[in-house]
């Protein structure tokens, strides 16, 4: 289409951001229209990571898909395992030990600021800083240090089972997390300090990519994307599982205090936010952690009732729901997962129109999209 602004004659182009794209945040294409610098459209075009989890849930037993859900999302395999075992034991109405379910959160909040801090760090290189992208990986090194620690593993943890978690805490584990909880704690306000309030960080975050709490909403966005848009919606608190009842924390929540209320600094400022109140929760449940079993007794040819359950999980790209269907044998009938990173991916098309192309970079990184939920 041709059209015409001052005079000079101007073409929109096609172009493709993506899907080798290091700002993608993985193997997303991006099917850009553009008027200059200008996007008119663009397109998320996903499934060039297409792997058929859900299929392969449906010819393995409910022990071994347990590994696979570690690559749902590889920043948070671990919550990710546990939603899984939550989701069976639901179904099968199977009572976990106590502080099997304390051990759970521990490191579900452990796995909740590792991935914030690679949204921190990757958004912040995205932009143009590439010095946050270093501090946040030198501390996520800890958190791998102390799941090496629980489960030997640094990426893919493969922690949980049905019916608890593979193994206690080790000897000096309780203690090393405490420790590294009251080095992490002070470096939020570093990172606020460093780049946060920086003045060109907020320039390029500030009044873009708008989402009103009620389109964040309609669009069915969760987890930090409905609640920058200062939704308080957190499944840990308005639907509590677990042993979230026993703690104290807060939700938060985009407050527009560098723009307007759901852009992409909201975003980001509730990732950060939530990474102080992971904090809180890890040392309560250290606190209060109980003695005893750290693994109920389930049946190694383990088939639960003919039935079917949904769960829902509050993982750190947002609501992990699992709808499962059981016929009573040793796999599951159905399978079918729900994930934030997709459901994201619904607005963006409404959201990067109009803006320049230097912006779909912040509005992808803004959502904190990782492919693997995208292409299940």
């Amino acid at each position: 289409m041709t059209t015409r602004s001052n005079a000079l004659p101007t073409q929109e182009m096609t172009i493709n951001m993506g899907p080798q794209h290091p700002s993608t945040h993985g193997v997303l294409r991006v099917i850009l229209t553009t008027d200059g610098e200008v996007v008119t459209r663009a397109v998320p075009d996903v499934g060039y990571l297409h792997r058929g989890l859900e299929k392969i849930g449906e010819r393995v037993t409910y022990a071994q898909y347990m590994p696979f859900t570690d690559r749902l999302d590889y920043l948070a395999a671990m919550n990710c395992n546990c939603a899984w075992a939550w989701t069976v034991e639901k179904l099968a109405k199977i009572e976990v030990p106590e502080r099997a379910e304390f051990l759970r959160v521990i490191v579900c909040e452990l796995n909740r600021i590792s991935s914030h801090l690679i949204a921190f760090g990757s958004y912040t290189a995205d932009m143009g800083a590439f010095t946050p992208f270093l501090y946040a990986i030198r501390e996520r090194e800890q958190v791998n240090d102390l799941f090496e620690m629980i489960c030997g593993n640094r990426l893919t943890y493969n922690y949980a089972r049905v019916g608890g978690v593979s193994g206690d805490a080790p000897p000096g584990f309780l203690e090393k997390t405490v420790e590294f909880l009251d080095y992490f704690e002070p470096k939020l306000d570093e990172y606020n300090n460093l780049i946060s309030y920086n003045k060109i960080f907020v320039h390029r975050l500030a009044n873009v990519a708008v989402i009103p709490a009620e389109e964040a909403v309609a669009y069915g966005l969760t987890g930090p994307n409905l609640r920058g848009s200062g939704v308080p919606f957190d499944l840990r608190k308005d639907e509590p599982y677990s042993v979230y009842p026993k703690f104290d924390f807060n939700v938060c929540v985009g407050t527009g205090e560098r723009g307007t209320l759901g852009d992409c600094f909201d975003r980001y400022m509730v990732r950060i936010n939530e990474m102080r109140e992971s904090i809180k929760i890890v040392r309560q449940a250290v606190a209060q952690i109980p003695d005893g079993p750290v693994l109920a007794k389930v049946p190694r040819l383990f088939k639960p009732p003919v039935g079917e359950v949904y769960f829902r999980s509050e993982c750190p790209r947002g609501e992990t729901g699992i709808y499962l269907i059981s016929d009573g044998s040793v796999n599951p009938f159905r399978l079918k997962i729900r994930t934030g990173s997709f459901v994201a991916m619904t607005i963006f098309e409404k959201v990067t129109r109009g803006l320049m192309i230097a912006d779909v970079v912040a509005v992808i990184g803004s959502l904190d999209i990782i492919l693997p939920e995208i292409d299940r």
